[in-house]
Formats: C-alpha cells, sequence, structure tokens
C-alpha cells in the first residue's frame, strides 16, 4: 500500500505548509495485465475505483482515473505520475510516485455537502511505498 498525500498548487513560498493539503489517503495498486493499471484510493468515509494505463519509459508512469459515489455523490480524478529514480548514493530511500490531479468534475463537499468544490482545480501528489508488513 502506498500514502498518497495532495497538495494545493500555491506557489507562495511563505504559506504555512499545513494549509497546502489538499486531501489524503490510502491506495492500493492491484497487480494486472501490462501496461494496466487498477486500485483503489480511499479514506474515511470514501473510496474511488482506479482504472488507467502503465507506460514503461524512463521513469515508469501512470495516468489513471479514480471515480466513486461519496455520500451520493460522484467523484471523478484524474491523475498523472511518476516513478521516481532511486538514487544510486541515497540512504533509506522508499519507492514513491509523484505527479498531479484534476478534479474532472465538481461535487458536494464540507459540512452537509453545503458547498461545492469545482472541477478543474489541479493538486500535487506524492505516494510513498509503506513497509510490506502493514
Amino acid at each position: 500500500m502506498d500514502l498518497p498525500k495532495l497538495f494545493l498548487s500555491n506557489p507562495d513560498v511563505n504559506a504555512g505548509f499545513d494549509t497546502l493539503e489538499f486531501g489524503r489517503g490510502t491506495i492500493r495498486i492491484d497487480s494486472g495485465p501490462m501496461q494496466t493499471f487498477a486500485g483503489l484510493i480511499y479514506g474515511p468515509g470514501w473510496e474511488l475505483k482506479l482504472k488507467g494505463s502503465i507506460g514503461y519509459g524512463n521513469p515508469f508512469n501512470v495516468q489513471f482515473q479514480g471515480i466513486g459515489i461519496v455520500n451520493g455523490a460522484q467523484w471523478i480524478y484524474d491523475y498523472l505520475g511518476y516513478l521516481v529514480p532511486e538514487w544510486p548514493n541515497g540512504n533509506d530511500q522508499r519507492p514513491a510516485l509523484v505527479g498531479s490531479i484534476v478534479r474532472a468534475i465538481p461535487h458536494p463537499t464540507g459540512p452537509g455537502g453545503k458547498s461545492t468544490a469545482p472541477a478543474g482545480v489541479v493538486a500535487q501528489w506524492i505516494a510513498v511505498k509503506e513497509d510490506s508488513d502493514n
């Protein structure tokens, strides 16, 4: 499992780190045929099924879509990510994917779903591989 963290696209270097969070969750990547990407991204009270493709270039890349029904509303997010190359002199480096995400359609958000999360919002994400015993 990987633990993705998502960050807002704010270029202000003085912005507090806690103001940059777009979301977080757990991602499960399923094994499958060559060039296919499938899995699940989820957190408390929500989950999106993942479906897409894997590119075997340098670096490897993934492009996938997350789709699900959360509190009665459809959520759709598009993801693009790259496998971080391994540093030959790095210490304790874990496999990681980094990339960007865009909200494909608007959906209700906030307490009682009274606000709308607009389509087109882009954020950056990083997913770091957990230990295999988790």
